[in-house]
């Protein structure tokens, strides 16, 4: 029996089954074994012969049974669910999927301003009512957004926002590396963009400096006829202090693609609020998906193959 070349765990993204995945991945790589798994079984016998794995979770036990593996190409761009620790002593690289989500995750950005400013709601609840009435708006030309997080989807949101007229302040941990921002700040600076902005957008990752970032302090700073959107992590945001400022009508209003907590109850106060627009985790899918990871993976592994190591591997992150 032929070792495959790349496995594809039983594990769906947005509702998109693996054998898709396979199926792409057997486009871009014609010369290689790629082999889905169905069941447990074959989902165990196939690691035990897998030098490349690819999936949302690689469970720490299955490295016992995995003995030829050499990278585990995750299918999520977050990667902190993994125990990262454990794969890299077994010397097994990850990758991860950063830049899949960056056209599709800024045109929910972009989108959600425009149906805010446009007040398509409000539009669509006159429609249904056949009430034809004029109605004040805004346009997002000659406003300020300051994006959380300048990333793959940080990056291709700022430049995707600055066709539209938007003046863009980025944050970033390393300030110093710059970006197609206009500005870029350091956390250490996060106030002030705050202040500035008409639209603060999180688009960063979650880690110990961004847990709990938008706390009361930091709505405080933003400005009353500001917009919040998170399509970063729910925890990036401190949910009770959001409810606060959105009862108190502290800022105008909050796209949110992701909560705290996950998913979120149908009794709870965000619900409510006619300002505050919620989608279910939402924003990164996109039929495009398994199209940009294999084009990824097939890249990585052609590599790997060139050079004998994993050294240089797109979006390694162990």
């Amino acid at each position: 029996m032929t070792d495959p070349d790349v496995v594809v765990l039983r594990q769906k993204v947005h509702g998109m089954a693996p054998e898709s995945y396979g199926e792409r991945l057997r486009e871009c790589l014609p010369d290689h074994e790629v082999a889905v798994a169905t069941t447990p079984d074959e989902e165990r016998e196939l690691l035990a012969r897998a030098r490349v794995v690819t999936g949302i979770d690689f469970e720490a036990e299955w490295l016992s049974v995995a003995e030829n593996l050499d990278l585990f190409a995750c299918t999520y761009a977050g990667t902190g669910h993994l125990d990262t620790d454990a794969l890299a002593d077994a010397g097994v690289a990850v990758t991860n999927a950063a830049g899949v989500h960056g056209p599709n995750i800024s045109e929910y950005v972009i989108g959600s301003l425009i149906a805010h400013e446009r007040r398509f709601r409000l539009a669509r609840e006159r429609q249904e009512r056949a009430h034809w009435e004029a109605y004040p708006v805004r346009e997002l030309q000659g406003s300020t957004a300051a994006v959380v997080g300048l990333g793959a989807i940080g990056e291709a949101l700022v430049e995707r926002l600055h066709p539209f007229g938007v003046e863009t302040i980025g944050v970033r941990y390393t300030p110093e590396k710059g970006g197609p921002a206009d500005e870029v700040v350091g956390f250490d600076r996060i106030h002030d963009a705050l202040a500035r902005a008409d639209y603060v957008i999180l688009a960063c990752p979650l880690t110990d400096t961004t847990r709990g970032l938008i706390d009361a302090d930091a709505l405080a700073s933003m400005r009353a006829d500001a917009l919040l959107v998170n399509v970063a992590r729910g925890p990036v945001v401190d949910t009770d202090d959001l409810v606060t400022v959105l009862r108190n009508e502290d800022i105008r209003g909050a796209t949110l693609d992701v909560t705290d907590p996950e998913p979120l109850p149908a009794d709870h106060p965000l619900w409510a609020f006619d300002n505050v627009r919620i989608t279910p985790h939402n924003a990164g899918n996109t039929p495009k998906y398994y199209d940009r990871l294999a084009d990824i993976l097939a890249g990585n592994l052609r590599r790997m193959e060139e050079t004998g190591s994993v050294e240089g591997l797109e979006n390694r992150v162990v």
